[in-house]
């Protein structure tokens, strides 16, 4: 099948529209003709080198479209049924066989690595030249995507999807780590670092949660208001003093859960020095530095009972998740809407620069 993609061709460089070629679905494969993709910050740090994931590449794992193909096997969906693409796993192994997929013993090689277990891959450019598939199971940032039973979700035809494919990733993320990861109790008290699309999907996870108390840190302002519109009950620019003393402001005791999504560890710290007794702190954000890391006082550990916890894809089992979240969406309980702006698909090196510049929140591109 012939199809058009955004190539990732050097690092830090701007996307190229290429015709490619995918090859027919094996077996447990599907073709999705993608309707729109969400653009999230793991892409572009594939792209740029950050990620183990080779050059040239097809990225993008924020896909939404129509089956149009399925490989032998594939019982979950059909042609024609409308899908949500999320994340990849293995099915197989210890995390898989316990219901936690995003902790897949297989998930870098899976999100990463662009090759089947045999050593193939699925997509070539015209001329035959070979490019990275398969990111995160889907590399939808094209007009058709092979993907896998396990890694699509059906999802509503009623809802638009622009709405559905920042599901599959970084929404399920934030709200994930707090209805599920985190799993905050109704009335406590939650700290979010950062009101980028992650982070306010915390927040609006919280809203959902019924916390009482919903602190986001932003240094931009039009990220702050929208984080009260959402639902946070105050804002905190880090400008204007120590963290942990504006938060100590609010919650004299501290606050019983916190949310990282910057990944900073001056950030991180500042978090630990907010929390009270028997806090949860959850990491979200990927580090710059891969081998960043964060001073941490083991006698106040131990006397503050805080337990620290590393964050994937909010704990989500995507086949119930996903369509609990659209739920919510319709029941107007997470207004997706409001974090989302569209481009066409062909202006995805402008969509990448408004997200850079801090103009937009989830870009998400549309297929014409």
């Amino acid at each position: 099948m012939e199809a058009t993609a955004a190539v990732a061709r050097e690092p830090h460089s701007a996307f190229t529209l290429e015709p490619i070629v995918i090859e027919n679905p094996r077996a447990g494969e599907v073709i999705v003709e993608i309707e729109a993709v969400g653009i999230c910050h793991t892409d572009l740090a594939a792209r740029d080198g950050a990620l183990p994931t080779a050059l040239p590449a097809v990225l993008g794992h924020e896909g939404c479209g129509v089956v149009r193909e399925v490989g032998a096997g594939v019982t979950k969906v059909a042609p024609g049924d409308r899908v949500g693409i999320t994340f990849n796993s293995c099915g197989q192994c210890p995390s898989c066989n316990a219901g936690a997929p995003s902790y897949c013993h297989q998930f870098m090689h899976l999100a990463y690595d662009g090759a089947r277990d045999d050593g193939s891959g699925p997509i070539t450019t015209t001329e035959g030249e070979k490019l990275t598939g398969m990111f995160f199971g889907q590399s939808s940032f094209a007009t058709y995507a092979l993907a896998f039973e396990r890694n699509v979700v059906k999802v509503p035809t009623d809802v638009p999807a622009e709405i559905l494919a920042p599901l599959g990733c970084g929404l399920q993320t934030g709200a994930g780590a707090v209805l599920k990861s985190l799993d905050c109790r109704p009335g406590s008290s939650l700290l979010v670092a950062g009101a980028g699309s992650v982070g306010l999907a915390a927040v609006m996870g919280g809203v959902v949660r019924e916390l009482a108390t919903i602190i986001a840190i932003e240094p931009h302002a039009s990220r702050r208001e929208l984080a009260l519109e959402l639902g946070a009950t105050h804002v905190i620019d880090p400008a204007a003093g120590p963290v942990a003393d504006q938060v100590r402001a609010i919650a004299p005791a501290g606050v019983d859960y916190a949310i990282d999504t910057s990944g900073v560890p001056a950030v991180v710290e500042s978090l630990l020095a907010s929390m009270t007794f028997h806090g949860k702190v959850g990491l979200i954000g990927v580090p710059a530095n891969p081998e960043a890391s964060v001073p941490l006082t083991i006698i106040n550990t131990l006397a503050m009972g805080v337990t620290i916890t590393g964050i994937i894809e909010g704990d989500s089992v995507p086949d119930e998740f996903i369509p609990e979240l659209v739920e919510l969406y319709k029941a107007g309980k997470f207004p997706v809407d409001k974090l989302v702006t569209t481009f066409p698909f062909d202006k995805i090196n402008d969509a990448v620069d408004a997200q850079h510049r801090g103009e937009v929140l989830k870009p998400v591109l549309l297929q014409n």
